[in-house]
C-alpha cells in the first residue's frame, strides 16, 4: 500500500477532473470517482495516482475554473489539537493504510485569488480511528488499543495550556503521526501524503484543518498573523464503504457513522468540506487523490472554538468526539 496506482494515464485524468471541476461550478454535487477505462499516451511521465504527472493533473483541473466559491464553513477545533507546527508534506510515518494525496488549495473568498505564503495544517485518526498523541484513548469506543506500547518522556501540554477551543482533551503521549503543516505556493496550493483516514465511534471519517495567514514561518514555526480558518474535510460514503474490507481498516470493529449521520457535518457538498476523490474503484487499496479548494476570509480569526459562520450550523449538539 505504498504506491499510488492507476490505469488511466495523467492525461485523461485532467480530462476527467476538468469535467468533475465544471460540473461542480454548475451545481453538481461532489463525490468519489472511480478511475476506469483504457487508453496510452505515448511519453506519458507518470502513470502512477499520487506521482508527479497526477499531481500536476490535479492542480490543473481545481484551477481551471476561475469562479468564485461559496465561503468554506467553518467548524469546530475538536479535542484532539495539537499545535505541533511540524513542516512537511509526509505526514504518515510509521501509519499503515491505503495511500491518500491530499491536495488542498486556499483561495480568497471575495478576490478568488490565491493565499499565497499562508500555512494550511491538517491532522486525522489513523486506520483504527486513534490520534497520535491521544493512543491512550483509543478510539471513542471504551476499549480501543493503542496502537503501540505507551510513550516515554512527558506528554506534550494543550496548545495554549487551559485546554483551548472545541473542548480540548490533555494529551497522554508525544507521537506525531498524521499531523502536519504547509505553505502554500504562488497557486495557493498545499498537498500532503497521508493514509485513508478510519472511524471512531460518534464521527464520519473526516480530516480536521487550519489556514492560517498574516505570519510568516520562522525557526521557531508559523509566526504572527491569525488563524483565518478551522474546517473539517469529508470523505463521500461510497469511498468509505470501500475500505472498509482492505486492512488495516478490516479490524476496526467501532459502529461506523455515515456522512448522512453525522452531527457536524453541514451537507452542502464543497462548500462543507467534502472532497473531490479521484480512485480506482475496483482497488481502491492502490491509493486515492482527494482534492478541494478552501475559499476563505483571510482577514478573519475563526480558531474553531464553536459556531460556524460561512454555513449552517450543526443540527446537533457534538459529542466529546470531534
Amino acid at each position: 500500500m505504498s504506491r499510488f496506482s492507476s490505469e488511466e494515464p495523467d492525461n485523461a485524468i485532467v480530462s476527467r477532473l476538468v469535467s468533475r471541476r465544471r460540473m461542480l461550478v454548475l451545481g453538481g454535487a461532489a463525490g468519489a470517482a472511480a478511475l476506469g477505462g483504457a487508453g496510452t499516451v505515448a511519453g506519458a511521465a507518470d502513470r502512477t495516482v499520487g506521482g508527479p504527472g497526477t499531481l500536476d493533473a490535479v492542480k490543473a483541473a481545481v484551477s481551471a475554473s476561475g469562479a468564485c466559491m461559496a465561503l468554506t464553513t467553518e467548524q469546530i477545533e475538536g479535542p484532539y489539537y495539537l499545535d505541533h507546527e511540524l513542516f512537511r508534506k509526509d505526514v504518515v510515518e510509521d501509519r499503515t493504510g491505503i495511500p491518500l494525496l491530499l491536495v488542498l488549495r486556499a483561495v480568497d473568498s471575495a478576490t478568488c485569488r490565491p493565499l499565497r505564503n499562508s500555512a494550511v495544517e491538517i491532522w486525522h485518526c489513523d486506520a483504527s480511528g486513534v490520534y497520535s498523541g491521544y493512543t491512550q484513548v483509543g478510539n471513542g469506543g471504551g476499549g480501543g488499543t493503542p496502537p503501540g506500547p505507551p510513550p516515554s518522556g512527558t506528554p506534550t501540554a494543550p496548545p495554549d495550556g487551559s485546554g483551548g477551543p472545541g473542548g480540548h482533551a490533555t494529551p497522554t503521549d508525544d507521537l506525531t503521526w498524521l499531523r502536519g503543516i504547509q505553505m502554500t505556493d504562488q497557486q495557493g496550493f498545499v498537498t500532503f501524503r497521508t493514509v485513508f483516514p478510519g472511524w471512531y465511534t460518534g464521527r464520519a471519517v473526516h480530516i480536521h484543518t487550519k489556514v492560517h495567514t498574516g505570519g510568516s514561518r520562522s525557526s521557531d514555526g508559523y509566526t504572527g498573523g491569525r488563524t483565518c480558518h478551522t474546517g473539517q474535510f469529508y470523505f463521500a460514503e461510497d469511498a468509505v464503504k470501500a475500505t472498509v474490507g482492505v486492512a488495516p481498516y478490516s479490524a476496526n470493529s467501532v459502529t461506523r457513522v455515515t456522512l448522512d449521520q453525522d452531527a457536524l457535518y453541514p451537507g452542502t457538498g464543497t462548500p462543507g468540506g467534502l472532497l473531490e476523490l479521484v480512485y480506482d474503484r475496483r482497488h481502491i487499496e492502490r491509493g486515492v487523490v482527494g482534492h478541494i479548494t478552501m475559499a476563505v476570509d483571510p482577514d478573519a480569526t475563526h480558531d474553531g472554538g464553536g459556531g460556524a459562520p460561512g454555513g449552517p450550523a450543526p443540527t446537533a449538539s457534538p459529542s466529546p468526539s470531534v
